[in-house]
């Protein structure tokens, strides 16, 4: 290939600094809307993680709620239960002693 001319030479070069040039223009830009991107997405992940916090605070009470409402409905089953055992109880007592007195 034979060299080719000064001036076509500098020409070209000025041409690929242009391009060099927009290039860096590009990137700069790009690094400018990735920064704010972050900064964006940093701020909806503290809102979902803020707003996650706050459903398990609502989620945690209500467990709460639905346990103690659980427990003071068993306690009462508890005692219908307990008192049905003593009237079938005594209800047995008195059968046996009826079947005694016939022997």
């Amino acid at each position: 290939m034979p060299p080719q001319p000064f001036a076509q030479r500098l020409d070209r070069l000025e041409k690929r600094m242009a391009e060099l040039d927009e290039l860096t223009s590009r990137v700069d830009d790009l690094g400018a809307q990735f920064s704010q991107f972050r900064t964006e997405v940093r701020g909806e992940f503290s809102a979902v993680r803020a707003e996650m916090r706050d459903l398990g605070d609502t989620l945690r009470d209500e467990m709460r709620e639905l346990r103690d409402r659980l427990r003071a409905e068993m306690n009462e089953l508890g005692v219908v239960l307990t008192t049905r055992m003593q009237v079938l109880h005594e209800d047995l007592i008195a059968r046996i002693a009826v079947l005694g007195e016939r022997r």
